[in-house]
This record gives C-alpha cells, structure tokens and sequence, in this order.
C-alpha cells in the first residue's frame, strides 16, 4: 500500500478519559478479577464430588483464572495509567491465549455434560467410560484441539497486514477490531473464523442440550417414591 506506515504496536482504549471514570472502571476491573480468583480457589480446594467432576471443575476454575488473567491486568493498566500501548506480539498473545481458553471451556463443559449423562442414564457403564484415564484423555485432547485453533485463529489474523491506523476499539486485542484496522483482504479470514467457530460452539450447544434432555426424560422416568 502506498504512502502508508506498517503498524508494530497498536493502542487501545478507554472507556473514559476523565479520571474520576477511570479509577472508578479500574477498580471494578481489579475487584471483579480478585471475586474471580477466590472464587476459583475455593472450587479448587473442594473434594466432596467424584474423581471426574473435581477435574473438570478444578480444570474450569484454573481456566477462568487464566482467561481473566489474559485481558483484566491490562485493562487496570489503561485505566488507572496512561499507557495505552500494546506490542505487537503481546496483541498476539493476547488473542492466541483467549480463543485458546474459550473453546476449552466449551470443551469441558461438554464433557461434563457427557459424565452426568453416563452417570444418571448409564450407571453400569460409568466406571469404564469416565474412568480417571479416560478423564485425563478428554482433558488433553480439548487442550490440544484448543491449542490448534488458537494457534490458526492468531495466525490467520496476524498474517494480515496493518497499515496507517493502529487504533483498536477495545481494551483489548479484539479479531473484529483487528480486522477493522487490516489493510489486506479478509473475506478468507473472516470466512474460516466464522465457520469454525460456528461448527465448534454449535457442536458442543447441540450435545449438551441432548444430554440433558436424555438426562431429564431419564430422571422423570424414575417411580415416584411413596410415603
């Protein structure tokens, strides 16, 4: 392109630039980040549910810690200092590590829909489908499907090229505001991004809700216990 500068770092926003509004923003960000944590610890720390569902639950809580982690410290940076700047590589990170922790999410939420299912519908069968090597499988394998979207996700938009404005209408790296500020084609980036996250999340709606539809028509089926 032309008379245009190649972008290295982008600048992010505020939601205010007064500083009664800052400070205020931040420290709704800050608190909202430490109920998450201790929240988070506290699930942790519990051991009263059966093998497969402490992991599961303990894989969440570490999740959402980290999913928090990614874009909220960063957020109190740009609202209580002014440093609104963010390199290009930590841009990367950022959306890398999001669309990596996302669909995990989805993943185990799916899973776990899949335990209670065998647990109230299949009884028998539970110890052999949801055996704590089984459990453990699952849980690598949604890590590294994960690891390989994120990884497509990040590359395909940072195969982009940025020129000219390298302001980003977020308080974090965003791909629809990235994509707003490329000066590249990006019907084909948007294409796949929009597909496989449309396969993805309806795949995991679809089953969770036939789980616990069969989970509910199982339970009603159940005699009712006399007095």
């Amino acid at each position: 392109m032309p008379n245009s500068t190649m972008v290295t770092e982008f600048l992010l926003i505020r939601f205010s630039d007064v500083w009664e509004y800052r400070l205020l923003h931040g420290m709704l960000f800050f608190l909202m980040c430490l109920a998450s944590l201790m929240g988070n610890f506290i699930i942790v720390t519990r051991q009263e549910t059966p093998y497969s569902n402490v992991l599961f639950l303990r894989n969440l809580s570490f999740l959402d810690t980290c999913y928090i982690s990614v874009t909220v410290p960063k957020a109190c940076v740009i609202f209580l200092l002014d440093n609104k700047t963010i390199s290009m590589v930590g841009c990367a990170a950022q959306i890398f590590f999001v669309f990596l922790f996302s669909p995990t999410e989805l993943l185990f939420l799916t899973i776990m829909a899949r335990d209670c299912y065998v647990a109230i519908c299949q009884p028998l069968h539970y110890l052999m489908n949801m055996s704590p090597l089984v459990c453990v499988q699952k849980t690598l394998s949604s890590v590294a499907n994960s690891m390989i979207y994120a990884g497509f996700y990040a590359g395909n938009i940072f195969q982009l090229d940025f020129c000219e404005s390298n302001v980003v209408h977020q308080f974090f790296c965003d791909a629809p505001s990235l994509l707003k500020l490329s000066c590249s084609d990006t019907l084909s980036k948007e294409i796949f991004i929009f597909t496989y996250a449309v396969a993805v999340a309806g795949g995991c709606f679809t089953f969770i809700t036939m789980s616990y539809i069969h989970i509910f028509s199982t339970v009603l089926k159940f005699p009712a216990r006399e007095e």
